[in-house]
This record gives C-alpha cells, sequence and structure tokens, in this order.
C-alpha cells in the first residue's frame, strides 16, 4: 500500500490490518509519555485546500506522535492563492523531500492526482463530494470497538448523502468488511449514480431505526447547496432529524455516530447527541490512533 486515496481501493486484509494497527496504537494514548520514535526523520505535509480544524488537527496530532515532522501548508494565504497550480504546488513539495503528503482539496480526484506528481505516499483528507477515507476507517474503527464486529452490522446512513465524501467512503469501506448499509435520505439529497453503490436505499427514517445497529447522521451541508434541495430546515428535522424519540425506536445497544460538526437541532438534537450512546468525541479520539496507524503503514518502512 504506497497511498491511501479511496476506501474502494482497500482489501479486507488491508482494512483490517489498518484498524487492529490503530487499537494498538490507542493504546499509547493511554501511556504518559505519548510520543513512539517510529517516524522520526519522516516528514508529513498538511496540503489543505480547504478549511478543516479537526481533520488537519488530528493527522497534525498523529503524525506528532510518531516523532515526524510535520509542514502545515494551509493554501489559503499562500502562493497557492496568486494562482499556483497544484501541479507547481506538488513539485514544490517533491523538492522539500515530503515522505507524505495529507491532502485536502474540493476538486473530486485531486488526491489521486497528486499521487501521480510525487514520490512521497499521499493521502486522501477529503476531495470534493468523492471521499475520505480515513473518516470511514476511524467511523469502523469506532463500531468494531464499541460493538465488537463489523460482520453482519446493519448501519443506516442519513442526511445529506449527495455532498458526502464520508457516505461513499463508509459504504465501500463497510461493505468490504461484511456490513450492511442502508442511506436514508430524501430523493433530493441522493447522487444519481446512487444505484451504482453496493447498498440499499431508504426514504423512510421511521422504518429503518428499528432494524439499525448504527446510525450515522451526516451534517447539511448548507455551503454546498446552491439551491433549494427540501423545503424547510423544519420539514427536514421532522423527516430526517434525530431526535429522543426516534432514538427509543433504535436497538438498545444501537449507536449514534456523526462526523462532526453537528448542527445541533437539525439532523440531531441535543439530547441525543449528549446521549452516552452517540460516539461524536470518541470518534475524535479515534480519529488520531486510525491516522497513527495509517501514516505508520505508510511511511514506517519496516
Amino acid at each position: 500500500m504506497r497511498h491511501l486515496l479511496s476506501t474502494g481501493d482497500l482489501s479486507r486484509d488491508e482494512a483490517t490490518l489498518i484498524l487492529d494497527t490503530a487499537a494498538e496504537l490507542a493504546q499509547v494514548g493511554d501511556r504518559s509519555v505519548k510520543k513512539l520514535p517510529t517516524l522520526r526523520g519522516r516528514t508529513v505535509v498538511n496540503l489543505f485546500y480547504e478549511d478543516s480544524t479537526r481533520t488537519r488537527t488530528s493527522f497534525e496530532l498523529a503524525a506528532k506522535r510518531l516523532s515526524a515532522d510535520v509542514i502545515n501548508f494551509s493554501a489559503k494565504g499562500s502562493s497557492v492563492s496568486k494562482g499556483e497550480s497544484l501541479k507547481d504546488t506538488a513539485l514544490t513539495l517533491q523538492a522539500m523531500g515530503a515522505d507524505g503528503v495529507v491532502i485536502r482539496h474540493s476538486a473530486s480526484g485531486a488526491a489521486r492526482r497528486l499521487a501521480n506528481w510525487v514520490d512521497g505516499s499521499v493521502l486522501n483528507a477529503g476531495d470534493g463530494t468523492h471521499e475520505h477515507p480515513t473518516q470511514a476507517l476511524l467511523d469502523a474503527f469506532t463500531m468494531r470497538s464499541r460493538l465488537g464486529r463489523l460482520e453482519g452490522l446493519r448501519v443506516a446512513v442519513v442526511g445529506d448523502i449527495l455532498h458526502s465524501r464520508v457516505a461513499r467512503s463508509n459504504v465501500l469501506l463497510l461493505t468490504t468488511l461484511g456490513a450492511h448499509v442502508t442511506l436514508v435520505a430524501p430523493p433530493t439529497l441522493l447522487p444519481v449514480s446512487v444505484h451504482t453503490w453496493p447498498c440499499e436505499v431508504s426514504y423512510d427514517l421511521d422504518e429503518v431505526l428499528p432494524k439499525s445497529d448504527v446510525v450515522m447522521m451526516l451534517r447539511v451541508q448548507a455551503e454546498r447547496m446552491h439551491e433549494s434541495f427540501f423545503p424547510s430546515t423544519r420539514e427536514y428535522s421532522r423527516n430526517y432529524g434525530l431526535d429522543g424519540e426516534r432514538l427509543s425506536r433504535m436497538p438498545e445497544e444501537a449507536i449514534v455516530m456523526h462526523p462532526g460538526p453537528m448542527v445541533r437541532g437539525m439532523e440531531i438534537s441535543a439530547e441525543v447527541a449528549d446521549s452516552p450512546r452517540c460516539t461524536v468525541t470518541e470518534q475524535v479520539a479515534n480519529g488520531v490512533s486510525l491516522r497513527m496507524a495509517v501514516l505508520y503503514l505508510l511511511l514506517g518502512g519496516s
């Protein structure tokens, strides 16, 4: 494995290796000295063309815990905003000798293009509405640690599927790992190509909830919406929001997930967001261990 561009590229064994490695590295997080010397002398560049405090910080922390040198390259105030192309930036990183490049970009496919131009490993931290593989991996890791398995789990992914890279990465990964995924959304928030995805589709949240082990609520990405996809916020919440009453219809062991940031009161009520069955803060903590695992496997050499 040289790059991590899409969860669709991972075999079941590769995905399981990443999760198992993350489980081992998670124990380091419990020690008083959280650093390992594994990637000493390696350089990881965070190349973010889109803002994302959570993902960037998580990758940075993961790299630093493995003793790598981290360079944060925010495209906002750099030569990129002066019109430098992705290829020129790639050549600059190449000249600096970056061992790993973590990229987030608003164009789908940007990570794969970058992988053709640099010798180091490329980690896709979100490209357009395409993929976000480490988010799906940390989600799978969280499900496995909470529920003990992935094989046969019934996972409902609810909300703005159309603009979600998290949804696509999760469908591909979870299917590879033996879970069954159902997407739940209004027809206007589903991609045209959804019939080619290896999952089921439903428009009725109340019908899906009682038979779901995991319900993953997605943020409604208002900033990517240039026209009206649903009548009103209230209408959306009424049909696709998760509140305490809906939570009570889920199986007792079932968990609620959210990639964050949550829009409380829209896709998820405060009561559910703060409930012990909601794994949002765990997902963030697991994200560091998972990203450590990916960096270790891609850059660790041995």
